[in-house]
C-alpha cells in the first residue's frame, strides 16, 4: 500500500472518530428522553407464593400442617435439617414496578403450628394496586345489577321457545349408549 493511500485512510478514520465523539456530546434532554423509551424488554420474574395479610390473619397457633398448607399453599422452602420450619418467600421483578420481596417463616412444634414471623404482608387489594404500572384515574365499574337494569334486561330478552319446559322436565334415560365400541 502506498504511503499517500495509507495517510488518506488514517485521516478518514480520524475524521469518523472525531464525528462520532462530537455526536456523543450532543445528547440533549429530548434525545435522552427518546432513548429512554427504547429500552429493551425486561422479563417479568415472579417467584414463590404471594401471601396476603388476610391469609396471615387466618393462621392460629395449634393448627395442623395440613390446615396451614390449605391457607398458605405449599411452602417455597422446606429443609431436612429444620423440619419444623416452612418458609414462604415471594419476589416480583417487573419492568416499571418497584421490586417486591416478602418473607414469612412458619414454625411448628411437632405437627402443630407454634408461631409465624416475617414481613408485614399487604392485603390482596394493596398488592393488586402495586401491579398496575399505568397511573389511570379510571373508576372501577359497578359490577352489581340494579333492579331497574334487571327489569330492562328481562324486557329485551327473547320469548321462551315453545315446548322448552316440557323438554327440561323430561325424565332422564335409564341407560346411555357406550362411548366406545365394544372390544372384540
Amino acid at each position: 500500500m502506498s504511503a499517500s493511500l495509507l495517510r488518506r485512510a488514517s485521516l478518514g478514520v480520524t475524521a469518523v472518530a472525531c464525528a462520532a465523539l462530537a455526536a456523543c456530546g450532543s445528547f440533549d434532554s429530548a434525545t435522552r428522553g427518546f432513548a429512554g423509551h427504547l429500552t429493551p424488554y425486561k422479563i417479568e420474574v415472579v417467584q414463590g407464593n404471594f401471601v396476603s395479610s388476610e391469609q396471615v390473619e387466618a393462621l392460629k397457633p395449634g393448627m395442623t400442617r395440613l390446615q396451614v398448607r390449605d391457607i398458605l399453599g405449599t411452602p417455597l422452602l422446606t429443609s431436612l435439617f429444620h423440619a419444623d420450619r416452612w418458609d414462604y418467600v415471594f419476589t416480583l421483578r417487573r419492568q416499571g414496578v418497584d421490586r417486591q420481596e416478602r418473607k414469612l417463616a412458619v414454625l411448628f412444634k411437632g405437627d402443630v403450628l407454634d408461631r409465624f414471623e416475617g414481613d408485614t404482608m399487604p392485603s390482596e387489594a394493596e398488592f393488586v394496586a402495586t401491579l398496575d404500572r399505568r397511573k389511570t384515574g379510571a373508576k372501577v365499574p359497578v359490577l352489581e345489577a340494579s333492579e331497574d337494569s334487571l327489569k330492562a334486561f328481562a324486557a329485551k330478552s327473547p320469548a321462551p321457545v315453545a315446548g322448552a319446559d316440557a323438554f327440561a322436565n323430561a325424565p332422564l334415560p335409564a341407560s346411555y349408549p357406550p362411548l366406545e365400541p365394544a372390544s372384540r
